[in-house]
């Protein structure tokens, strides 16, 4: 029952306006983090319901310290990429202030979910196949365990971001099959 961390890096997926407005994937489904874990689509879905139904929300942290909170979620939803969120850093807090801040100069750019494992299996590599987690918080971190994930400047499109995924899955693939692809 221990509480765990899942590290993302923001990026190109993740927005943030006015300074203090943040959103894009705390988490991607079927991306290898540096532990060896892959969630999967669906693992979030529960305990979403279940804090919805309860009244309950994601709490916003600074580095995973549950006496640290710097904003609030507004949105915390799964879609078929990931788990999405978007909320609002509070400036009216010290550590708000700060982390609005970090993040505008480009020196905090990590995103991390906490949350106890409800259903895993064992993984293809030697880590895990996450498929029902217990969602508990999203906080800003120094360092992300999952690079495929990022924050963006403002203005950035997320549309070429995904065209830039897909070409480079593509150019993988041409790797596995020994050469170029044809036209």
């Amino acid at each position: 029952m221990d509480l765990e961390h899942k590290y993302c890096q923001l990026g190109g997926t993740v927005e943030v306006s006015d300074g203090t407005t943040i959103s894009g994937y705390a988490s991607l489904f079927g991306k290898c983090d540096q532990g060896g874990d892959v969630v999967e689509a669906g693992a979030y879905l529960g305990s979403l319901e279940r804090l919805k139904t309860k009244g309950g929300s994601v709490k916003m942290l600074w580095q995973h310290d549950p006496s640290q909170p710097i904003g609030v979620w507004d949105e915390v939803r799964e879609d078929a990429r990931g788990l999405w969120v978007k909320g609002r850093i509070l400036t009216d807090v010290a550590r708000g202030r700060e982390a609005a801040a970090l993040i505008g100069a480009g020196a905090i750019d990590g995103l991390s979910i906490g949350y106890r494992t409800v259903r895993a299996t064992k993984g293809d590599k030697g880590g895990r196949r996450l498929s029902e987690l217990e969602l508990w918080e999203v906080s800003l971190v120094t360092f992300p365990m999952l690079p495929d994930a990022r924050v963006g400047a403002k203005g950035d499109d997320p549309a070429a971001t995904a065209m830039r995924e897909l070409a480079a899955v593509f150019e993988d693939a041409r790797g596995l099959l020994g050469g170029p692809m044809p036209d």
